[in-house]
């Protein structure tokens, strides 16, 4: 055991007697340091900024004077989105998935004010996150001071005589993996402080440490494989292409291919066929503003018969409202099949991308962060139902109030006078009938069993490429 603590210290006194060695090391920590202190400012600043607008949404809706009830239908209400405490590290969806929803009636509204409007390809350099530094330039850097742990030796005539004094290639194999894992545990600390102010912020203990984990095993899996390569490849140029090929193909080009292979596997329909479609489907529901669509016909037979009366005129309740409250409940039936239908494509290309993790470590990782930060696509999709929930109560509470709080004649005739339009305004005690909402990420058990699968592909990769290098340097002779 102490010579394979002998040769990791070797490897590091190495490493900091090396001027280029401690400059690239340097600018990555710079880097590092520079982008988690720039993230973690504008998450803190958006969470805040977020909570505070959701404040002032509800009370500038709750602050309504008396209005006619359809009207505050249609004034609608704001609800935000506000990022997760381990969005400092990795914000995920939430630059290209807009971050508030405009609430009205008769509609399902998109997300708004996404801070990238880009592609949201994976391994972009789109922004520069703490996530992204840990899985795009850490590796460089590993692969700059470790790609030449073996090759060194060769060059200086120094492995022949180190195997002929009884030191195994296994035991040279796991003294400079050990080098470049104490290396890549230093370069957590960062990471580690940022979960821990994370968990200052409200995140629990262990999905904090979690992250950590991931990107541990994650530069685990490099240095594994560096070492490896190194052993088996000959010259410091091929040892150098090889690894920089393996991380262009990891980075760069496998997270597109999954991309476009999603995109192939599981096609999505163009948005204005899609809204084309909606709208030809909506129509046929009937007009909810025109208590005379004869959509409503049926409606009006039940209520009269039920009433035991011979016109709307004579109802207790306000047809005009009951007709509203029928077709918003149509409405938002069918808009929510063609939302469920949406949302069920996205998960399959999702999916889709996320099993490319088995061909690279990146996607893996990626996945990995997201689902444990709550950053990820299914969370999204549950603030969309959250705000859609909301969407519904509050219009159906309005025009429940429509239906019961106003008569059906003040109601045909609020445009004949300013007096009568008075009389068609309801009670401000009725916009109650809005929830508060405080969008929460998802428990940490279910954020743990969505992200078991990518550090089970994480826990594969860094299995296969040990065994792998046991194997290749336990063959290794004078």
């Amino acid at each position: 055991m102490s010579t394979i603590f002998t040769i990791a210290a070797a490897e590091w006194r190495l490493w900091m007697r090396s001027r280029s060695a401690l400059a690239a090391l340097l600018a990555v920590v710079l880097i590092i340091a520079a982008t988690s202190v720039l993230t973690a400012v504008r998450f803190t600043e958006e969470r805040e900024e977020r909570t505070h607008q959701q404040e002032v949404a509800e009370e500038t809706f709750l602050s309504q004077p008396a209005r006619h009830p359809h009207r505050m239908v249609h004034y609608g209400h704001y609800v935000f989105r506000t990022p997760p405490p381990l969005a400092i590290i990795d914000p995920g969806v939430d630059t290209v998935t807009g971050q508030s929803i405009f609430l009205e009636g008769h509609r399902q509204n998109t997300a708004m004010f996404a801070d990238t409007r880009a592609s949201a390809n994976v391994g972009g350099f789109q922004s520069l996150s703490p996530a992204a530094v840990y899985q795009i330039l850490i590796p460089l850097l590993l692969i700059a001071l470790g790609h030449g742990v073996f090759v060194r030796e060769r060059e200086a005539r120094t492995l022949a005589p180190l195997l002929a004094q009884g030191v195994s290639g296994v035991t040279l194999y796991v003294g400079k993996a050990l080098a470049l894992a104490g290396l890549s545990a230093a370069l957590l600390t960062p990471l580690l402080i940022m979960s821990l102010i994370g968990v200052t912020s409200g995140e629990a203990i262990g999905v904090s440490l979690a992250v950590v984990v991931a990107y541990g095993a994650f530069m685990l899996v490099w240095s594994a494989l560096i070492v490896l390569v190194s052993a088996v490849v000959g010259t410091r140029g091929v040892v150098l292409g090889t690894l920089v090929f393996i991380w262009l193909a990891w980075s760069l080009v496998t997270p597109r291919l999954a991309v476009a292979s999603a995109s192939a596997a599981a096609p999505s329909p163009g948005k204005l066929e899609t809204d084309y479609q909606l709208l030809a489907d909506l129509r046929e529901l009937g007009d909810g503003h025109n208590a005379g669509d004869p959509a409503f016909d049926a409606l009006r037979a039940n209520l009269l018969a039920e009433y035991d009366v011979d016109s709307v005129e004579e109802l207790p309740i306000n047809f005009r409202g009951a007709v509203a409250q029928a077709s918003e409940a149509d409405l938002t039936k069918v808009m929510n099949e063609y939302a469920e239908r949406r949302m069920a494509l996205e998960v399959r290309q999702s999916r889709h991308v996320n099993g490319f993790g088995w061909l690279s470590p990146v996607l893996a990782v990626s996945a990995a962060s997201r689902h444990l930060a709550g950053v990820d696509l299914e969370t999204h999709h549950r603030f969309l139902r959250e705000a859609e929930a909301v969407r519904f109560d509050f219009i159906e509470g309005l025009n429940k109030s429509h239906t019961q709080e106003l008569s059906y004649t003040d109601d045909i005739n609020r445009n004949q006078s300013p007096e009568a339009s008075r009389r068609a305004r309801i009670s401000p005690e009725n916009w109650t009938v809005l929830d508060a909402f405080r969008f929460q990420p998802a428990t940490s058990n279910q954020r743990f069993g969505a992200a078991a699968a990518p550090i089970s592909m994480l826990a594969v990769w860094l299995t296969s490429l040990v065994v792998a290098g046991v194997f290749a340097t336990g063959r290794l002779k004078p």
